[in-house]
Formats: structure tokens, C-alpha cells, sequence
């Protein structure tokens, strides 16, 4: 079960790295009002999303403790970041607040995820 829940692990991070790459990569264009939300940030949240269901999961069925409400914000906050790419994945430019609160929410998400 540990091997398991290591590759889920490891999938879960790429997921966070393809989102937050995704908006690193558009911070210069952002600068400029051409930001957008490309495909990969849409593609790491829902990575995230399932990994991150399937990572609960398994943690509990092996019998771990799992932190509800650490997992029912970062869940909350995944649902806003998915909320918020996915209905501006094809727009050519996205406002630079919205785009910021993406990139802010991911952020949190990385904090909560190692801090608390």
C-alpha cells in the first residue's frame, strides 16, 4: 500500500507543478495583459483533484490518520481554482486579478499542504 500511495503522492505533486508552472510561465505575459489560462494549468488541478481524492483514500483504508478539514480547505480551494480556469481556458487574455487569484489560491494550497 505504501508503494501506492507514493506514486499517487508523486502524481499529486506533478499535478501542483504543471499548475503552478503554467502560471509562472505567464507572469511576463501577465505584465502586459496577455495572460491566459493555458491547458496545463487545467490539466495539473484536475491531476490534483483526483490524486489528491485517491491519496485520502488510500491513506484511510491503510488505516492513517487523515485531517478532515485540512483536507476540506484544500479541497475548497481547489474547486475555486478549478472554478476559475476552466471558465477562462479559452479566453485569449484574462483579467490580471483573476489570473493573480489563481496563482495566490495555488500558493495557499502548496502552504497548507506543507505547513499546516
Amino acid at each position: 500500500m505504501d508503494a501506492l500511495i507514493a506514486v499517487f503522492l508523486a502524481l499529486h505533486i506533478i499535478g501542483i507543478a504543471a499548475l503552478l508552472g503554467g502560471f509562472l510561465a505567464q507572469t511576463k505575459a501577465l505584465r502586459t495583459g496577455e495572460a491566459r489560462m493555458v491547458p496545463g494549468m487545467l490539466h495539473g488541478a484536475l491531476t490534483m483533484l483526483v490524486t489528491g481524492l485517491a491519496l485520502v483514500g488510500l491513506n484511510q483504508a491503510d488505516d492513517q490518520e487523515v485531517n478532515n478539514v485540512k483536507i476540506a480547505v484544500k479541497l475548497a480551494i481547489l474547486v475555486v481554482i478549478l472554478g476559475l480556469v476552466y471558465v477562462n481556458r479559452d479566453e485569449e487574455k484574462v483579467a490580471a486579478p483573476v489570473f493573480g487569484t489563481v496563482g495566490l489560491l495555488t500558493t495557499a494550497n502548496i502552504f497548507i499542504a506543507t505547513v499546516w
